[in-house]
């Protein structure tokens, strides 16, 4: 059985985020949850509210926590806030503050 949770809006730029997703992809979800909590990245405290919600969503529906792994983890861009940067001779420069959609689907070991 798999098991998905979603988090839109994450104020962290979707190249940042992909370092962190990279590192947990295929592996357990326990020991998904021990490698984000250790790791010293921004990207990692929102990625690890999202793995305990899909374990959560598990155990909701009667799925076994411990027999969990990531099967997939999809990190998509998101809406871009566009802000002005002043510059000399009464010009702007343009940036834009991006965001990211996360999506992870957990399964069971026995499925891949």
């Amino acid at each position: 059985m798999e098991y998905q949770a979603t988090v839109k809006y994450i104020r962290i730029s979707t190249r940042k985020v992909r370092l962190v997703a990279d590192a947990i992809r295929g592996l357990s979800a326990d020991r998904a949850i021990v490698i984000l909590s250790t790791t010293a990245k921004d990207a990692a405290t929102p990625l690890l509210k999202l793995v305990r919600s899909a374990i959560a969503n598990a155990k909701k529906t009667e799925g076994d926590a411990n027999t969990l792994i990531v099967k997939e983890l999809n990190v998509m861009g998101g809406p871009m806030m566009k802000r002005f940067r002043a510059v000399s001779r009464g010009m702007a420069h343009t940036y834009k503050k991006r965001m990211t959609h996360v999506h992870i689907v957990l399964a069971d070991k026995g499925e891949k």
